[in-house]
């Protein structure tokens, strides 16, 4: 099967092309499509991995949907719900990679809860012994469990790197009581989401959240628990004080780190034998978490 790496619709417009994402303009609601296409260092790579945008898709459904109770979010119609008229031609397209949402106001900062000692936070405790001004106990290795979940936002960069914050200064972004209520309900979240996992054989090390306003309301957005926006590692191989393996794109990064490329544009092709795996990746945490096949 190829890849998906592009979308236009006929009389539908488009009004953005992220990383893997294309949103068109459907009037009262907006369209979201996940193509395959897949980043690493910030670099869209030219392949793309089949069938990635159903399981960012469908893993989103399955968390919106769970998670209703929790806070609102901005699905207008579940993965069952048929497509409108006006979608009706591009329903091969779509299948399984679409989303019809609300026109919420995108906050601007990235929400990220880390339950784990991993990434740009491992890098930073080693310097100060804390996480985006958040202060931790001593003599933690990497990979390590925190004591409790801890809420470290981030700017959010259209191009580039996301640059972490202290609270106070996310405070300053947003106001204060737009950044309680995306604390609270980013742990609340991360807690149950984590523990929801657990049960299924993954670890949920770290994830980013995003929210909107949408009529006055802090409300979830865009993608959520998905292994491009978290870090999943699987419980039977974890192992504190060293890197864990992972159901994410960190097998694409592996392999590109060990090139010699300059993560400068443009981007490597990745052989076959990298997009086979990281395919099964993608469809293997999809499986474990929802125990449905892509």
């Amino acid at each position: 099967m190829e890849p998906l790496l592009s979308l236009e619709l006929p009389g539908i417009k488009k009004v953005k092309s992220g990383k893997v994402r294309e949103v068109f303009d459907l009037g009262e609601h907006l369209l979201f499509v996940a193509t395959d296409r897949i980043s690493a260092f910030d670099c869209i790579m030219p392949n793309g991995i089949p069938n990635k945008g159903k399981a960012l898709t469908q893993m989103s459904h399955y968390w919106f949907d769970e998670t209703e109770s929790i806070i609102k979010n901005h699905r207008v119609a579940r993965a069952d719900a048929p497509l409108p008229p006006e979608l009706k031609p591009f329903e091969a397209k779509l299948a399984g990679r679409s989303m019809i949402v609300l026109k919420a106001k995108p906050l601007a900062i990235e929400c990220v809860v880390r339950g784990y000692l991993a990434g740009s936070g491992w890098k930073e405790y080693k310097k100060s012994q804390s996480v985006c001004g958040v202060a931790l106990p001593a003599g933690l290795l990497e990979s390590s469990e925190l004591p409790e979940p801890i809420f470290t936002p981030s700017t959010k960069a259209e191009e580039g790197h996301d640059e972490n914050i202290s609270f106070e200064q996310a405070e300053k972004i947003v106001g204060s009581d737009i950044a309680r209520t995306v604390r609270d309900a980013s742990i609340r979240l991360y807690s149950w989401a984590r523990d929801h996992a657990r049960k299924r054989g993954i670890i949920i090390a770290d994830t980013k959240f995003e929210f909107g306003l949408f009529n006055g309301e802090v409300i979830l957005i865009d993608e959520v628990l998905t292994p491009d926006s978290s870090r999943f590692w699987p419980m039977s191989e974890y192992q504190p004080g060293r890197g864990q393996s992972s159901f994410d794109k960190q097998f694409v990064r592996d392999y590109l780190e060990n090139l010699g490329w300059n993560k400068q544009p443009p981007a490597p092709k990745l052989p076959a034998d990298v997009v086979a795996r990281t395919a099964e990746k993608y469809a293997e945490a999809y499986r474990c978490l929802t125990g449905k096949e892509l």
